[in-house]
């Protein structure tokens, strides 16, 4: 009945029964209470004619959610449905939201009272200027300012809508109005900017309520990144904005309108001004924020405004040197300035706020990388030219000039260099390769989830140390190897520590001169294998072990020009694979795969002071080697030793060092056929299934690094391995025949499905790296026909594997041509 009596919208709505119905819908009643009034409420939004009631609403309900009801119905209909109503509505509407805002924020009391409610009734507002501005309300600029002069609430007020009106037209416009609109709105609020203008600068000279000037500053701050530039510089703007930021009340919003100015750049027409400014700036900076001050421990324990003050000062900075740095350059005084602040910018950067970090970290990228330009482009005048922004021909004589004032920027910018490779150092970012992680416990545990947003601070900053390192390796070397000393006399000594410090040296690799980053890496690994022996504690060698591990996988070209280091380096790997802390075998394999990769053919050859290969002695030792290994882990030291067999050129070396290597898994495979021979249910087993796949696994890996010259080991396994495939799929059919579509989702046939999967993928693995095409194709593909192809046109749909048209399309790409000469 009441739902009825809501519904006819042919006379005034009860709007005590709505009331009820909106406190409903809010209230902690039952689940169909609220269902029941949400029905209705929907219902009404919906109606075309609700809209009708708005204002009978809006003047009789004292309940606030009731009147936001009430707005969000007005504005889908202002949204969507404003230009077809007929005038006089439209104009009604208008003039009675207006005398509801002024009403409310005429009176401070009522003005703060229902604060929620005028921000709503603005921002509805504003809506209806996005139609009705400027074509059929010309005075509404004139009207706002002549209003605002009435009343200090009144004027707060007008300043918030302002503001929202700058951000409808500037910031959020895309896809809510036409190309031709925007621009019309843009164009109205630069020709009646001056009224704006002056309001504003009236406000922030004549008065003293802290509310009103910080509406003001907020409603600038959206307006400074699009107004003419003469209403900035041209006027007394920027004198009155420096005197309010040593204010603490309007601090926050002063540095973000001159955060706004500071992004400008428009020509070196303003040059004068922004010296001004930012000398002005950096004086009261330091009363503000002294130089002593250590910011990061300061953030750590500041406020929330203080916090954002310096999110804001890294803002501006960078704003600031982005694209007036240049300007900053050009005399002693203004310098002292520019390194000050440089200084600031660099404690900022240690601040422990990763969105802070991104901010400074983005501007000294950019910084680092402009120097270095210039710096590597020295024998080049026309594009070092280009690289200091002049526009003008060189001729001969200029050349010299040119070289030396590059110097001299370079040698400006040292003492902030310098600092900023010890800070690049200190915070670098944890590499994809490291998988060794310290969790919220504070214990070190194996990573389980790549961080994509570290990965990309780390290529960063990567880049950064690489521009630093080639501008000044001396120093570089000098820092990272303080650095390392301190950590083995035990006076800087924290896993962060160390891990940063190693990962920053791990990626400059390549950045020095051979001769000096050999002899570095010599002393930074002698010291991490002598900090690894002296220190105690299964954590803190884990994380030692994870970074020799991490610095010797990124220097494989020192690894190939020193075998001695080379193999005293695999074989700590093979230390590592037995240290059962999580992580350390993983990184240890992937590590030895790493440097294999590079460095095969090394290990294949008789080195001076050897009796033997490095390959036949690791095969010798291969059982003891992988014994604490897991079988994943098994199967990338076989890729990794596959690799080194690879690069073997005699051929019947070769076959003997597969044999030796498969020597393991092959037995074990021929005592499971032997078994099988004898009785077939022997296969069935879910233990020996699990031994199978780790050994097609296996093989599967080394097929990987092998490629062709896998062809004697696949020789030997291939028609045993069929039948086992056969074997299998038959049981996988039986089970989902007996026990239809849900038997495919038990343990046994998910176990049985892997092996069949990995069958197939080690012949696709090995088809596709092979290279005598014509011989492998004639050898292996018609034995394949029936077991895998005729097995999966008889098979139930259910037990069909993808993999099988994955192998016949690898098949058929790579073996077309002998195919066509067959049937010929």
């Amino acid at each position: 009945m009441a739902a009825e009596k809501l519904r006819d919208l042919s006379q005034p709505i009860d709007v005590a029964l709505l009331d009820a119905t909106v406190a409903a819908f809010y209230g902690t009643g039952s689940k169909e209470e609220r269902t029941a009034a949400d029905q209705i409420l929907r219902e009404l939004q919906n109606n075309p004619d609700m809209w009708l009631q708005v204002v009978h609403i809006l003047q009789s309900t004292q309940n606030l959610n009731t009147k936001f009801f009430a707005l969000q119905v007005l504005e889908g209909v202002i949204k969507y449905r404003w230009n077809a109503l007929p005038v006089e509505q439209r104009d009604g509407m208008k003039n009675y939201i207006s005398e509801v805002i002024v009403q409310l924020s005429s009176n401070e009391a009522s003005f703060r009272r229902e604060r929620l409610y005028v921000n709503k009734l603005n921002i509805i507002l504003v809506q209806v200027l996005k139609h009705e501005w400027p074509a059929r309300w010309r005075s509404f600029i004139p009207d706002l300012v002549s209003a605002a002069k009435t009343s200090e609430t009144i004027c707060e007020n007008c300043m918030a809508i302002l503001k929202l009106l700058s951000e409808e037209v500037f910031d959020f416009s895309r896809g809510e109005m036409t190309q031709q609109k925007i621009k019309e709105l843009k164009q109205s609020l630069n020709s009646e900017f001056q009224l704006i203008h002056e309001l504003c600068l009236y406000v922030l000279s004549a008065s003293q309520r802290t509310e009103l000037i910080r509406a003001t500053l907020a409603t600038l701050h959206a307006f400074l990144s699009w107004i003419p530039l003469g209403y900035i510089f041209e006027s007394p703007l920027l004198e009155t904005l420096l005197k309010f930021f040593p204010v603490p009340s309007y601090r926050n919003l002063t540095l973000q309108c001159l955060t706004e100015v500071a992004a400008l750049n428009f020509g070196d027409f303003y040059n004068l001004q922004y010296v001004k400014m930012y000398s002005i700036f950096m004086v009261q900076l330091q009363s503000i924020l002294p130089t002593t001050t250590n910011i990061p421990e300061a953030y750590a324990h500041g406020s929330s405004e203080e916090q954002a003050f310096i999110q804001n000062l890294a803002l501006f900075f960078t704003s600031f040197y982005k694209s007036h740095i240049r300007v900053l350059e050009s005399s002693q005084e203004n310098i002292s300035a520019l390194l000050l602040g440089l200084e600031y910018l660099i404690g900022i950067s240690y601040v422990d706020d990763t969105e802070v970090f991104k901010v400074c970290l983005d501007y000294w990228n950019s910084l680092v990388l402009e120097l270095f330009e210039a710096h590597h482009n020295l024998d080049n005048p026309a594009v070092a030219a280009n690289m200091m922004g002049l526009q003008i021909p060189l001729i001969p004589g200029m050349v010299d000039g040119l070289g030396s004032q590059l110097l001299q920027r370079r040698q400006l910018y040292s003492g902030p260099m310098s600092k900023l490779r010890l800070l690049m150092i200190c915070r670098m970012a944890k590499p994809e390769e490291v998988l060794i992680v310290e969790d919220e416990n504070g214990n070190i545990v194996r990573e389980t989830m790549k961080d994509n947003d570290v990965l990309v601070q780390y290529k960063i900053m990567r880049e950064t140390l690489i521009y630093l390192s080639h501008l000044d390796h001396e120093d570089t070397e000098k820092q990272m190897l303080k650095k390392l000393s301190k950590q083995l006399k035990g006076e800087d000594w924290t896993w962060n520590n160390l891990n940063t410090l190693c990962w920053a040296i791990g990626s400059i690799s390549g950045s020095m001169m051979e001769e000096q980053e050999n002899r570095f890496l010599v002393m930074v690994i002698r010291d991490l294998l002598n900090l690894c022996e002296i220190t105690k504690g299964k954590d803190n060698k884990a994380v030692i072990a994870s970074n020799i591990m991490y610095v010797v996988g990124q220097y494989p070209k020192f690894l190939r020009a020193h075998w001695k280091f080379l193999k005293t380096v695999v074989n700590k790997l093979f230390e590592f694979m037995h240290e059962t802390h999580p992580g350390v075998q993983d990184m240890a394999c992937d590590t030895f795969l790493k440097i294999v990769q590079k460095c095969k053919r090394k290990f294949v050859i008789i080195q001076v002071g050897e009796n033997e290969p490095f390959v036949s002695e690791l095969l010798s030792g291969l059982p003891s080697t992988i014994a604490d290994l897991e079988p994943h882990q098994i199967h990338t030291f076989y890729e990794s030793v596959g690799h080194m067999i690879q690069a073997e050129s005699d051929p019947q070396k070769r076959d003997e060092y597969l044999q030796r290597l498969m020597e393991l898994p092959n037995q074990k495979w021929a005592e499971i056929i032997g078994q099988a021979r004898q009785s077939v249910d022997f296969l069935k087993d879910q233990d020996v299934i699990r031994t199978v796949l780790n050994i097609l696994q296996t093989n599967t890996s080394v097929a990987t690094s092998l490629g062709t010259y896998f062809l004697s080991q696949i020789t030997l396994i291939f028609l045993d391995m069929l039948n086992v495939y056969r074997m299998y799929s038959e049981l996988i059919s039986n089970s989902i025949a007996e026990g239809g579509p849900f038997a495919s989702k038990t343990s046994y046939v998910k176990l049985l499905r892997s092996v069949k999967r990995e069958t197939l993928k080690l012949i696709e693995t090995f088809l596709d790296k092979a290279e005598d095409q014509p011989q492998i194709g004639k050898q292996f593909v018609p034995p394949m026909m029936d077991p895998v192809l005729g097995d999966y046109a008889r098979n139930v749909p259910d037990a069909r594997e993808s993999e099988v048209l994955s192998l016949f399309a690898t098949i058929i790409n790579k073996y077309y041509i002998f195919f066509s000469l067959c049937s010929l």
